[in-house]
């Protein structure tokens, strides 16, 4: 009977746990990330659309920006990022929001 419980445990939590997982447009919301970003405009940064099509084609383009994105800083001529607090998975769920931006 006690593996029977287990079991229905582990399914719960197999089941539940993407439900916690936040979306990536929730960690968007919740980081701010539109206080200086826009889908296609430029407001105090660039917009997705722009920085898409900056990195068109480019092969090292998702890997830059998650590092970008996970340790914050510095990035170019541009002023400090701020550092995204998410799991890898959600930050890269992001790059691929930015780099699919048109």
């Amino acid at each position: 009977m006690k593996l029977l419980y287990a079991v229905a445990a582990l399914a719960v939590v197999a089941i539940s746990g993407p439900a916690f997982a936040g979306s990536a447009e929730d960690i968007i919301a919740k980081e701010k990330c539109n206080k200086c970003h826009t889908a296609t405009t430029t407001k105090k940064a660039p917009s997705w659309a722009s920085v898409a099509e900056k990195y068109k084609g480019n092969a090292a383009a998702p890997d830059k920006l998650f590092n970008e994105l996970k340790n914050g800083g510095k990035i170019g001529d541009e002023d400090d990022h701020k550092k995204v607090v998410a799991s890898d998975a959600d930050i890269k769920a992001i790059v691929q929001i930015v780099l699919s931006s048109k």
